[in-house]
């Protein structure tokens, strides 16, 4: 039985004329949940915890590391328990994830072409995660992707990790594009609400983790099926918009 993809409204975007799209890493770009599946079981296991499994790890995906291991525990631990083990969990998962980074994960569909046809549009890219700053850059590299971005800010780059707005705001200040001429791009509320906070226009991927919502419940400026999809729809923007610059 063939089944027909979900359709979804066409994005109408906010932005008077795109100049760069930010774009969010786990679950957007690379599938990533079996890495974190697989490092947080070399790490339960050194604390003689029972293992978790990828339905688990998805719902807690998207808000760093830190959260990930908190939400691990949660259930494993008394509340005081984990609370002491999360210090020596946390350096024991960076450690067990240092080994697999990579090695369980996927490239979404069209990504490498989505992320070229932004470039070719003329677009600056900035890739902002809650990943580990050096875990993102490995894991770009892997895939080729690096060279196509200006920027990649991960989750211990700065005071703040998504939804708070400013490693959105960062990556505008080096890409030197304003925020109100970029879009934010990824699979879960935490992009949604960074890059509206940060006065951009979202845009919504629906085949990642969300922590385990649906994608309806994000609110942005639409939906869309790949990153090349994505492209199409902000040079279709661009070209309704040739006269429109925003200002700095």
């Amino acid at each position: 039985m063939t089944t027909t993809p979900p359709r979804y409204a066409a994005p109408v975007l906010s932005a008077p004329r795109v100049v760069a799209a930010i774009i969010d890493l786990d679950g957007t770009m690379v599938d990533t949940a079996d890495d974190f599946t697989a490092g947080l079981n070399g790490m339960l296991a050194q604390l003689d915890a029972e293992e978790t499994s990828r339905e688990e790890v998805i719902d807690y995906v998207g808000k760093g590391s830190e959260h990930l291991i908190r939400s691990v525990l949660a259930p494993r631990f008394p509340a005081d328990h984990a609370q002491e083990r999360f210090d020596e969990a946390l350096a024991i998962y960076q450690a067990e994830y240092a080994k697999i980074n990579g090695l369980h994960t996927r490239l979404y569909p069209d990504v490498e072409a989505g992320l070229t046809a932004l470039r070719g549009a003329g677009l600056k890219l900035a890739c902002v995660t809650n990943k580990p700053h050096r875990f993102a850059l490995e894991l770009l590299k892997q895939y080729g992707l690096f060279p196509l971005f200006s920027v990649v800010i991960g989750g211990d780059s700065l005071a703040k990790k998504k939804p708070d707005p400013l490693p959105m705001l960062a990556a505008c200040e080096a890409m030197q594009v304003p925020p109100q001429a970029t879009v934010a791009i990824g699979d879960s509320e935490n992009d949604a609400l960074a890059g509206r906070a940060a006065g951009m226009a979202t845009l919504t991927l629906p085949y990642g983790y969300n922590h385990g919502q649906a994608i309806q419940t994000i609110k942005s400026d639409g939906i869309v099926a790949t990153l090349l999809e994505a492209a199409k729809v902000i040079a279709a923007h661009n070209q309704a918009n040739p006269e429109a610059r925003a200002s700095a």
